[in-house]
């Protein structure tokens, strides 16, 4: 029923979780930023990905579900300041770009695999703190679980917004979400406005902002694959962002835990404090 096999997408290895019963995939690249590379269930691939951004490593991936650590979004000329020191930082940090261990695989009632990020000397050069980052990816049935859990190991607490970037399938731009949020930021236009009057992302280069949902959890049609994608996340997650890019075929969904260069702002940080561990999770089922 469940299975887990190992091979080869060009330059990289790819873990393929299986669900027999669901028809269910998951593929999981974990030297590529620990990205997940595709899902599919009932044999229909939801997410979109850029194959030939994937194989560049000089650039980001373009698709799939990447990884957003220590932060999401964008720094003012990529820079923030801490504790007086100056640092830069690339856009969504660095946890995209980082190779990532596999610690354990599971096949005992659902497809799992745990994945690994520690701080080096590279990651502390732009984040000085020591940490450790597990994820474990798990496919049961339609669902996929993304468990986390970020744990400072430094003296002094440690700021995270983090955050995830999964691109669906769509060539619609104008689509209905199930949400409770009643006002989103448009980014375009830096406006607030009324989640009523609709979510359009057509001719727009910038994100919406989901401003004040209540519920964890957005739901949305996927309107070229006839399929509802329901995510559901953790209280830590405040916010998400909906983007696209106009040229192509997709729509991001996107759980954040601040708004974009909140490492400048600094009013909405979640600090680790030394020694403990923050353990939320990310849900995404299709039916």
């Amino acid at each position: 029923m469940h299975q887990i096999s190992k091979g080869n997408d060009g330059n990289y290895q790819i873990y393929e979780l299986t669900d027999s019963v669901a028809n269910a995939c998951l593929k999981v690249a974990p030297e590529r930023g620990g990205i997940i590379t595709g899902f599919t269930v009932h044999g229909e691939e939801i997410l979109f990905l850029n194959k030939e951004t994937f194989q560049d490593e000089a650039v980001n991936v373009r698709g799939g579900i990447p990884i957003l650590f220590p932060i999401s979004g964008q720094l003012e000329q990529g820079k923030y300041e801490w504790e007086g020191i100056p640092y830069k930082m690339r856009n969504h940090g660095f946890a995209r770009n980082n190779p990532w261990e596999v610690i354990e695989t599971n096949t005992d009632g659902h497809a799992a695999i745990t994945i690994r990020l520690n701080s080096n000397k590279e990651t502390k050069e732009s984040y000085p703190f020591d940490f450790e980052v597990i994820f474990t990816y798990i496919l049961k049935g339609n669902m996929l679980t993304i468990d986390q859990a970020y744990t400072n190991k430094s003296v002094d607490d440690m700021p995270i917004y983090a955050g995830f970037h999964p691109y669906f399938k769509s060539t619609k731009k104008n689509i209905s979400y199930d949400t409770d949020a009643i006002t989103y930021l448009d980014n375009d236009e830096l406006q607030v406005k009324k989640v009523i009057d609709g979510l359009d992302l057509s001719n727009k280069k910038e994100a919406f902002v989901l401003l004040d949902a209540k519920k964890k959890e957005i739901a949305f049609e996927l309107p070229d694959l006839n399929k509802k994608v329901r995510m559901t996340y953790g209280d830590e997650f405040k916010y998400v962002y909906l983007w696209t890019e106009q040229d192509q075929d997709f729509i991001c969904v996107e759980p954040w835990m601040a708004m974009t260069n909140e490492f400048n702002r600094k009013k909405e940080l979640y600090l680790v404090a030394p020694g403990e561990t923050v353990k939320t999770t990310v849900t995404i089922s299709v039916d």
